[in-house]
């Protein structure tokens, strides 16, 4: 479905059913660079067992229109805003790296618009290398292979996928190259220039689930635990041998986590 947010058209995918303002709502934000696809399998679940589903495309992302964020604090007044437009008057969040610090902070800055909490792939402090943000910047494909490198736990690399003829790496490269010219380069800016995880996660009052992967190179499981330790009313959950990843690597893992928690 389309909606308009601050007068700029947005994206989001409802898991193949129409959406209903007045179900429980479950919005799924993404990382940097990426879109609603990664969400594929979650959303479609929750869409059919009783829930409204909202994966967006964030502004500059996707099928949304606009420009990328450039922090992580406008994304939170954004998320505020996008639940606001929806409808719904509160909502789940769930996100992944760069959308899970965007969910953070904006369950700190918006907690009547938040119900609950899910951050996958997150930490106190993501900082990224400024060779990889220069990379982005020219929209150099070397980015998106140590990306994709880094962002996959070992399984991956070795042919995870339960479909066969897929192939984890080689979507994930493809997915970052279709992002528009400069987006990345944005979302890196805001990860590594946020430094406030900490307030805001002491300031989160909803309950919250940390989902860490134990193969995570990104932002290593014991980051993601010491988030959750920040957190008034928070769990840490490992999915083993996951990485970065772990929505696509391990889906019906993440699927299952989310599932107890929601």
């Amino acid at each position: 479905m389309e909606l308009e947010v601050a007068g700029v058209p947005i994206f989001a995918a409802t898991g193949g059913k129409p959406f209903d303002a007045t179900l429980p709502l479950v919005v799924f934000v993404h990382g940097a660079g990426m879109d609603h696809t990664v969400w594929a399998l979650q959303t479609r679940y929750f869409a059919h067992h009783g829930k409204s589903v909202l994966a967006l495309d964030l502004p500059g992302h996707g099928r949304s229109g606009g420009s990328p964020l450039p922090s992580i604090e406008a994304m939170a007044d954004w998320l505020g805003a996008f639940i606001a437009a929806t409808g719904a008057g509160r909502a789940a969040l769930v996100g992944h790296s760069m959308g899970a610090l965007a969910s953070l902070e904006a369950a700190a800055r918006h907690p009547d618009k938040i119900s609950a909490l899910a951050l996958f792939g997150a930490a106190l402090a993501m900082p990224v290398h400024p060779d990889l943000i220069a990379a982005a910047q020219a929209d150099d494909a070397h980015a998106f292979e140590l990306i994709t490198a880094w962002g996959y736990g070992k399984p991956a690399h070795l042919g995870l996928s339960p479909t066969p003829g897929l192939w984890m790496l080689g979507g994930g490269r493809r997915l970052l190259a279709r992002a528009r010219p400069g987006a990345l380069a944005v979302d890196l800016k805001a990860c590594d220039a946020y430094r406030g995880a900490a307030a805001a996660a002491a300031r989160v009052q909803s309950k919250t689930l940390v989902l860490v992967g134990t193969e995570d190179r990104m932002t290593p499981a014991k980051g993601g635990k010491a988030l959750a330790s920040a957190i008034a009313h928070a769990r840490a959950a490992e999915l083993p041998g996951a990485g970065h990843m772990m929505m696509v690597e391990r889906p019906d893992a993440t699927l299952a986590a989310l599932k107890a928690f929601l």
